[in-house]
């Protein structure tokens, strides 16, 4: 009798778990809200509104604001469910609950109470990329890495746990994916020697579901050593640890502080990893297995389906961590579930997402230099691998030596900032970076809390094109090409945003929200906000009317030297002296600005 009861009680926990993750699809599928910061599951930001359209963007105006009362870079977006509007700002990560049928009126705000200690440990600024709804929750991953779970109604904190320790360094600046009955959080601070982790909660009361480690025995990085696979073959006994010397797997890097993207058809979540620890790759001899990786995972079990990973041995800090956006299309006559990665190393990848299969490995950015091409020969012993160029190598050119002109510098060809993909153009619009550096690797000890990086960086545009430092470009991932290109005077440190009415809007580091024709780029309309744009484009609905919003606040890595006050241009990991004009456009702030067209 106890075994029915308890297999019956089963049974009901698993029709309620189904239930709340039918209904948190059905939210997310309206285009009316907007539910998650990715928008959908497969992190296209494409909407398909389109009352805001390309024929009459150019009269869209400021509808109301609202100061977050924070400093600092703003990254991520609001979201929207229903009549509320939830805003989250940088450290102290403060959340609000906004009524929107009295303009933004507060309905409740949310205070963490978090150390200061954590801020010097946050690499490259306080931001956070937003907070998640679903089962009326809200999900706020803290810097200090607790997860809370809040009640969306009331702002009373349900449950937390605290995923990391800040005084080795583990911090947090990502969203979170709540998906069926689980949400995923991720951990920051590969500069400081971290091990990088993805964990799954349980969404009802926090407590774990399974942690899967990014470089270390099987058993910590949740793997079938016979039946995960890498480019189509198993990985084999030990995986993350034989590509390692000695213990050095323990300090790896390898976090995993970017988006995460979900199929319900092959139940899998998919995300990358960050650099290894250290910069300097004379110290850890060998691919460094598995940090900048593209992952696929089980959601229910954590373990891996199949790993890729695109930058063996990285000598240049270019994390795997950006977006993986999931897309039905066709390639070479066959309809295919592919995914699409626009990595910092400035090749453009496309996998075949259910097998793991490397189809289109292309630069995205022509000035890109380190490589000269991915080897898609699968017969090849060097398939799948950048094939590096020596001038380039750090490692070849050795400690304590300068290496100069190396495209992308260090953040990338694109770092966090989200591209977006538009079904009915079939094009991919991609904010880009447009830098390149120098670097000198030097050797560094380990000490659990303290800097672990071992480079010195600067930055600076190519010097050979348009004399910016970014673009914004239309891409099409099935030939590998760009299709279109604007010029930025700095990074497009935004997150771009399509939708139906034929548009795709971006912001600029000088805090210009601009729209331009999805088709062929052509700028339609701009707006220059209170402070630089780093935040993510989004919209949504209201008593029939359609607005878009966007946060301005500049920071992040591109703008550390205003956000946090620093003048050393070999600062920031080099970005200080890189951006230095930037304080001759715009200053620090925190605001949403709502724009709609005039009644």
């Amino acid at each position: 009798m106890r075994r029915l009861l308890t297999s019956v009680a089963m049974l009901v926990l698993s029709a309620g778990t189904a239930f709340a993750d039918a209904n948190l699809q059905k939210m997310i599928d309206d285009p009316n809200q907007w539910v998650i910061q990715t928008g959908d599951y497969k992190n296209q930001r494409f909407s398909k509104l389109d009352q805001i359209n390309k024929d009459n963007v150019k009269d869209l105006q400021v509808s109301w604001t609202f100061s977050t009362g924070v400093l600092r870079g703003h990254e991520g977006s609001p979201l929207v469910i229903g009549d509320v509007m939830y805003v989250h700002t940088p450290f102290p990560n403060t959340v609000y609950a906004l009524d929107l049928n009295e303009d933004g009126k507060i309905i409740w705000r949310y205070e963490p109470k978090q150390n200061s200690d954590v801020i010097p440990v946050m690499c490259c600024d306080t931001v956070n990329r937003g907070v998640a709804y679903a089962d009326g929750k809200i999900f706020l991953h803290q810097a200090d890495t607790k997860l809370v779970a809040l009640d969306a109604k009331t702002g009373e904190e349900l449950w937390s746990v605290v995923n990391g320790d800040p005084t080795i360094g583990e911090t947090n600046t990502a969203t979170v994916l709540p998906v069926k009955d689980k949400v995923i959080v991720g951990i920051s601070g590969g500069e400081f020697g971290v091990r990088g982790s993805l964990t799954a909660y349980n969404t009802e009361d926090g407590s774990l579901a399974w942690r899967a480690y990014s470089m270390g025995p099987d058993s910590d990085i949740l793997v079938d050593p016979e039946k995960t696979t890498h480019l189509g073959k198993p990985v084999g006994k030990d995986s993350g640890l034989n590509t390692w010397e000695g213990d050095q797997w323990k300090i790896g890097g390898g976090t995993t502080w970017g988006w995460y993207s979900y199929d319900p058809d092959t139940n899998l979540v998919y995300y990358g990893t960050g650099n290894p620890s250290t910069w300097n790759p004379a110290q850890r001899p060998g691919d460094n297995r598995w940090s900048m990786t593209i992952m696929a995972r089980d959601v229910d079990t954590g373990i891996a389906s199949w790993f890729y990973q695109m930058t063996p041995h990285d000598e240049w800090d270019y994390d795997g961590i950006n977006e993986m956006i999931l897309t039905e299309q066709e390639f070479n006559g066959e309809n295919r579930k592919l995914l699409t990665h626009f990595d910092r190393n400035g090749f453009g990848y496309t996998l075949d997402r259910v097998t793991g299969e490397l189809l289109v490995a292309e630069k995205y950015d022509p000035t890109v230099n380190w490589a000269t091409e991915v080897v898609m020969d699968p017969d090849s012993d060097q398939y799948g691998r950048p094939q590096v160029v020596s001038q380039y190598s750090t490692e070849q050119n050795g400690e304590d030596v300068n290496s100069t002109g190396i495209c992308p510098a260090a953040l990338g060809s694109k770092d966090q900032q989200p591209a977006s993909y538009s079904p009915e153009t079939g094009l991919f619009y991609v904010p880009t970076n447009h830098v390149c550096m120098d670097y000198e690797p030097f050797r560094v000890s380990y000490t659990a809390g303290q800097p672990y990086v071992g480079a010195t960086l600067a930055m600076y545009p190519p010097s050979d094109s348009h004399g910016g430092m970014g673009n914004f470009i239309a891409w099409d991932n099935t030939k590998g090409e760009i299709v279109w290109s604007i010029p930025e005077q700095f990074s497009v440190w935004s997150g771009a945003l399509a939708t139906s009415g034929d548009i795709v809007f971006y912001g600029t580091l000088e805090g210009y929200l601009k729209a331009v024709d999805a088709k062929t780029g052509e700028e339609l309309y701009r707006f220059k906000t209170p402070s630089g744009i780093i935040g993510n484009v989004m919209t949504y609905t209201h008593n029939d009317k359609q607005y878009v919003a966007i946060l301005s606040g500049v920071g992040g890595w591109a703008g550390i030297g205003l956000a946090a006050g620093l003048t050393n241009p070999n600062d920031g990991l080099g970005a200080v002296g890189g951006y230095a004009a930037l304080s001759d456009y715009t200053a620090l702030g925190g605001q949403l600005t709502v724009f709609a067209l005039p009644n």
